[in-house]
């Protein structure tokens, strides 16, 4: 009795372990783009340049790219040399290494879904909105052009220059309507 049990014990972890193991090996297999896909995303989410990833079966994965990268769809995108998140049908959560660039301002782009294919349109969260995109502009991987860190820095320095000197122009409105106003009073 006690051998029947063990050995159904055995076959049974046995069984999980060949099940894990082929999970794996289908993963392995298996490009991004396709995982990307079989969520409901376009292809194109990613760029040229995939080394290699990871997925985990609560859909948490991590993408290597050869480099760090800009891409260009009908905005600029750039991806750090390792983007994560985690997957499910029509978005990623909990997105990292993806940059959406508006105007001269980068933004951390932290989600990503597509709620109904047929709207043609997909959806990226960057923390202050939600900016929506044609879902065709994704539909394949992009050629994406190595950025040194230093042009992305330049970028942030544009941007914070840019937003330091719109606060003065708003401070010094609001300084001269205050002259105004001690003025008549």
């Amino acid at each position: 009795m006690l051998q029947h049990f063990c050995l159904g014990r055995f076959s049974a972890m046995f069984l999980l372990l060949l099940c894990s193991i082929f999970a794996v090996l289908t993963t392995a297999e298996s490009s991004i783009y396709e995982v990307l896909e079989s969520h409901g995303l376009p292809r194109g989410l990613l760029p040229k340049g995939v080394k290699n990833f990871t997925l985990d079966n609560s859909g948490k994965f991590v993408v290597h790219l050869d480099q760090a990268c800009n891409a260009k769809f009908e905005n600029e995108f750039h991806y750090d040399r390792n983007v994560s998140g985690t997957i499910s049908y029509g978005q990623i959560h909990a997105l990292s290494g993806i940059e959406a660039q508006d105007l001269f301002l980068w933004f951390p782009v932290k989600d990503i879904r597509v709620d109904i294919p047929s709207s043609g349109l997909i959806y990226f969260n960057v923390g202050v909105v939600s900016k929506q995109f044609s879902l065709s502009s994704f539909e394949t991987p992009r050629d994406c052009t190595a950025v040194q860190l230093m042009d992305l820095q330049d970028d942030m320095h544009i941007a914070d220059a840019v937003s330091k000197s719109q606060s003065e122009e708003l401070r010094y409105k609001f300084d001269q309507g205050n002259i105004w106003r001690k003025a008549i009073l």
